[in-house]
């Protein structure tokens, strides 16, 4: 036993490692000299890398904490016409990827844009005559970037709202308070740590940004990282950069938890009472209606519809065997992606249950903190090892043998693949973490009065009852690494194109109409774990079954 808890362990740690392994590249070109490089960052971008990506950040803070929130305590406690719809609806635009909105809009928005012509020609206006925001600014920018994200907050608070004490609203109510002082003064406390956290998975994804601000002009520390690499050939400059950018990371974090303070949520009643429901007449009823129709409408139909129209008037130019290539070639590498990513999760959350000790849960939690650190961190913190490894092979076999391999590890598939697992393992990790920990132990001490290793109890008796997790788990990396963009554009071989790259490089060169085709593959294929999603959070509440079948009134 002693020996099989060892292995579990072991292995446990070692992934931990492995996956850490990026974060702590970067982390060591802190204080490596970087030459005049880094002076003349600091005194001509580096205040505007900083001033943007804090932009960024408020904005869209604020703004999905706002949409995120508010449509989520409307379709939980409030009837209004269309309610059942919107529950699953809002979760639309988290299947379009940032940098795809952006293309969708620019189009539309632009100057020369069908919005902007029919302006000029219902009311005879040139050049001048009147005033219309650009799209391409940094305010275009964190609007875009909010519309696509605020699923993120809508989807916590949401079942954060459905598990909420009745209680706690009755006592609320009969102290006079009304719909919006029970939202503002009790709902929001007491679902502050679900809220917290999707503002914060909106907030990581916006610092992760590469696409829509490369190709707005917007600088940030993502474009920043790119551009000193490849631009200016500095690998440790770019490394430092990166390091500034997981700075934010951290200190984000950790504000987080200081705020917190010793503030604890629990729910102190295992009994469930079907929450109560305010219902809205009249225009009540359309302000509701509207007030969730705007942000799936901006954020997903469109964006949707233009690419949509764009596609089946113009298109991709190489779409047919080629562009089947770059579906190919991304398909191929979510699909491994996906499996690694859950395999490794399935080992990580079972090692944890063997052993739930201080050093195992250190290693889970170190493992799965991939997802908060930047694609663009993490494609430099891999490429600085594996490129001094693929030195160190061609040096040997050069001295040795008078041959060269070429580029092993840094000119193939395998780094964006362990990109890919690093920057998503947590993704599947917690679903199959939660999934486990609802097996009772008694089915492990079972399995092994019964002769069942370790591994024959995982194999035999837990995957056959998590096979929904482990297939949900598994969709949810296959399309987050469908719509990857900024690690793949980094890391990518030479002539290997992937979906994303694809409608990248079309849009970079103003051929929006053929980056439609790629873009609008991108969004079909997202709108899969969207699905997943919404029939996950249907009657999630606690003993609430009955909700699922109870007479719909709304519609």
């Amino acid at each position: 036993m002693s020996l099989r808890f060892n292995a579990w362990s072991a292995l446990t740690i070692g992934i931990a490692l492995v996956v850490a392994l990026p974060v702590l590249v970067v982390l060591a070109h802190i204080a490596m000299p970087a030459g005049g490089i880094w002076q003349h960052l600091a005194s001509t971008v580096l205040g505007r890398y900083l001033a943007n990506t804090l932009f960024l950040v408020v904005t869209v803070g604020i703004g999905t904490f706002a949409i995120g929130t508010g449509t989520a305590w409307l379709v939980v406690m409030c009837r209004f016409p269309g309610r059942k719809l919107f529950e699953w609806a809002l979760l639309l635009p988290l299947a379009v990827p940032t940098y795809v909105i952006a293309y969708a809009y620019t189009d539309f928005l632009q100057y020369a844009g069908p919005l902007q012509s029919w302006l000029r020609e219902t009311f005879e206006w040139g050049r001048g005559d009147y005033f219309f925001p650009d799209v391409r600014s940094l305010g275009g920018a964190a609007t875009l970037i909010t519309l696509v994200l605020y699923p993120y907050v809508y989807m916590l608070a949401r079942a954060a709202f459905l598990e909420q004490s009745v209680c706690v609203l009755d006592v609320g109510r009969t102290l006079g308070r009304g719909p919006w002082r029970l939202f503002t003064s009790v709902a929001i406390p007491l679902a502050r740590p679900a809220i917290v956290g999707g503002v914060s998975l909106a907030l990581m994804e916006t610092l992760n940004e590469f696409g829509a601000v490369q190709y707005f002009g917007v600088d940030t520390f993502t474009t920043g990282i790119y551009r000193t690499w490849f631009g200016m050939g500095e690998q440790v400059a770019a490394a430092q950069l990166a390091a500034c950018l997981l700075a934010f990371v951290i200190v984000f974090v950790l504000l987080e938890r200081w705020s917190r303070g010793k503030r604890r949520y629990f729910h102190t009643s295992s009994r469930y009472q079907q929450l109560p429901e305010f219902r809205l007449r009249g225009w009540r009823g359309l302000a509701a209606c509207l007030a969730c129709l705007a942000p799936v409408m901006v954020g997903f139909l469109i964006p949707s519809g233009l690419l949509g129209f764009l596609s089946v008037r113009g298109g991709d130019s190489l779409f047919g065997a080629q562009f089947l290539e770059f579906a190919g070639n991304s398909l191929l590498l979510a699909a491994l992606a996906a499996l690694v990513a859950v395999g490794l999760a399935l080992v990580l959350s079972y090692g944890a249950r063997l052993h739930p000790g201080p050093v195992t849960r250190t290693a889970t939690r170190v493992a799965a903190m991939g997802y908060a650190v930047p694609g663009s961190v993490v494609a430099v913190g891999i490429l600085i090892p594996f490129a001094w490894l693929d030195d160190t092979i061609n040096g040997l076999l050069r001295e040795h043998y008078g041959v060269i391999a070429g580029l092993i590890f840094s000119g193939s598939a395998f780094i964006l693949i362990y990109a890919y697992v690093v920057r998503f393992l947590a993704v599947s990790f917690n679903a199959l973490e939660a999934s486990l920990g609802k097996v009772t132990p008694s089915m492990d001490a079972a399995a092994r009065t019964l002769g069942q290793t370790a591994g024959g109890t995982l194999r035999r008796v837990h995957t056959p009852i998590m096979r929904g997790s482990l297939l949900a788990a598994g969709i949810l990396v296959f399309v987050d690494v469908m719509k990857e963009l900024p690690a793949t554009i980094i890391l990518r071989p030479f002539d290997f194109d992937t979906l994303a790259v694809r409608a990248h490089n079309l849009a970079a060169d103003e051929r929006l109409a053929e980056a439609s085709t790629a873009s609008l593959t991108i969004v079909a294929v997202g709108i899969i774990p969207v699905i997943f999603l919404s029939l996950a959070m249907r009657g999630s509440r606690p003993g609430s079954r009955a909700r699922v079948g109870r007479k719909d009134e709304d519609l």
